[in-house]
């Protein structure tokens, strides 16, 4: 039998056990099997956490920026010599391939490293004053205590998309990742030990009670809360944080679609939709969810579609010919076999993929096949929910038109894919089209000094880029008097 091996929590430069404390077992997905266990820390570590993040803050506040942004070059340094380490954490408890975990670890370096790279960016204002002998400065200064709530699909980029920018701004940071993927957050905080970050500015604690939960969201020491999750936990962080009128960043569900059009380069728009969609097993959550294509080229796009997608192989994340591994969380195998059941149920036609793959090494863990769905119609259950998985429904439009209301007619917007070769179609959606990020004749992709933000339902604030930075800071105005 596999040793399972235990990870602790960490607060205020302390290594938090299981000693009198639950665990939080944390499962393989490729095989279903438990193998390593966290610490599930309780109402009384949280709380310690608050604390001592918040004495650690009213120093960190004061520090220069330059030598906060010191500590996550120091991160970035360890990260780059443990890629390996962090890469294969990352395939086992979240079962994304071995060259995707490694592209997750090079992009938490550069989160990281932009952010470090703003500490000498970080400007106020100067305005003129309406009166003789007075000056009009405005500042930009930290929140104070932020909470860091991290999604599974991304366990550890989404802490160095969050420390990044919390720790150069100077606020101090409580880190809380997802209980289906918490190993690599205790792991990393290792590396915040090593290189000397003050006690208290990053805390970690990893937990399932839910009034442990709710103490680090509701308690009036919380002063700013990043949440990436879905739509519904974002509502749900607004109830709990309206009585404190906590700050909030909130990057929330989404649904893209994939719009083509009839004058599309067919072979691009193909290959972006097999690479949007199935990309870390469908959990992306600015993946293509959907396939809106002009009724004159959908034959010549979904036999193209289908063909690409055949191409895709599943299997150990640790082979590097397997281009997808699992689905992270056992509970989404069910809700993807209701989700088209009920769609085929609807009319839909299920063309390849739908359930577990066959072999024997598919019988354990979260597997699921790439899965095609054709005449779908927009009320039909893949088009409204978000998937999160290797699913795509192709519906058929009449046209750009058809397929830009459709869009906004959801009451989320968090991206939406155009191909087409029309100007003025580009530019139309450029200025019409409700949602965050557009991609236009390209697939997926995610910039650091770009800005990942949804509209409407979507989310408020956003993180990356300069405008990220600015979402962990305050303004705070001066007016001066110097006169005799």
């Amino acid at each position: 039998m596999t040793e399972i091996k235990h990870y602790d929590c960490y607060i205020n430069g302390e290594w938090i056990g299981k000693e009198n404390r639950d665990v939080i077992e944390v499962v393989n997905p490729s095989t279903d099997e438990v193998f390593a266990t966290v610490t599930a820390c309780n109402d009384k570590d949280v709380q310690y956490a608050l604390e001592s993040s918040e004495k650690a803050q009213l120093t960190w506040q004061l520090t220069p920026a330059q030598t906060r942004a010191n500590y996550l070059y120091a991160i970035c340094d360890k990260l780059k010599v443990e890629r390996d380490h962090f890469a294969k954490l990352l395939v086992l408890e979240q079962g994304k391939t071995y060259p995707e975990a490694l592209g997750e670890v090079d992009d938490t370096i550069r989160y990281m490293q932009y952010s470090a790279e703003a500490g000498r960016r970080i400007e106020g204002s100067i305005f003129p004053s309406d009166i003789p002998n007075e000056q009009l400065t405005i500042h930009k200064v930290p929140y104070g205590v932020t909470v860091g709530l991290c999604a599974f699909n991304y366990p550890l980029a989404l802490i160095g998309r969050k420390v990044g920018p919390a720790l150069v701004t100077g606020n101090s940071m409580i880190i809380k990742p997802h209980e289906l993927t918490p190993i690599t957050a205790s792991d990393f905080c290792r590396l915040v030990e090593s290189v000397g970050v003050p006690k208290g500015i990053i805390n970690m604690v990893a937990t399932q009670n839910a009034q442990a939960a709710s103490l680090l969201v509701e308690s009036p020491i919380t002063k700013l809360i990043s949440l990436t999750g879905s739509t519904n936990a974002g509502r749900a962080m607004y109830r709990a944080t309206a009585n404190n009128i906590t700050g909030l960043i909130l990057e929330l569900g989404g649904k893209a679609p994939l719009i083509v059009c009839d004058d599309a380069d067919i072979d691009k728009a193909v290959e972006a939709a097999a690479k949007s969609r199935f990309t870390n097993c469908g959990q992306v959550c600015i993946c293509s969810e959907m396939v809106m294509v002009d009724e004159k080229v959908a034959d010549e796009f979904t036999d193209k579609l289908i063909k690409r997608v055949k191409e895709i192989k599943v299997g150990d994340p640790f082979d590097s010919a397997t281009d997808m591994g699992p689905n992270v969380s056992k509970a989404s195998m069910t809700r993807f076999d209701d989700m088209i059941k009920d769609n085929i149920a609807q009319g839909a036609n299920l063309v390849m993929g739908g359930g577990r793959p066959e072999g024997k090494q598919f019988e354990k863990g979260n597997w699921f096949a790439p899965t095609i769905l054709t005449n779908v119609k927009n009320d039909h259950a893949t088009m409204q929910q978000e998937i999160f998985g290797p699913i795509l429904p192709i519906m058929r439009v009449s046209g750009y038109e058809e397929a830009l209301e459709l869009t906004n007619a959801r009451e989320e917007g968090l991206s939406a894919y155009l191909y087409t070769n029309n100007y003025r179609r580009f530019m139309h959606a450029i200025d019409n089209m409700q949602v965050g990020t557009i991609f236009i004749n390209r697939p997926i992709v995610g910039y650091i000094q770009g800005y990942h933000s949804g509209h409407k339902t979507s989310g408020v604030g956003g993180e990356d880029g300069i405008y990220g930075i600015e979402g962990y800071l305050q303004k705070r105005t001066i007016y001066l008097d110097y006169s005799e």
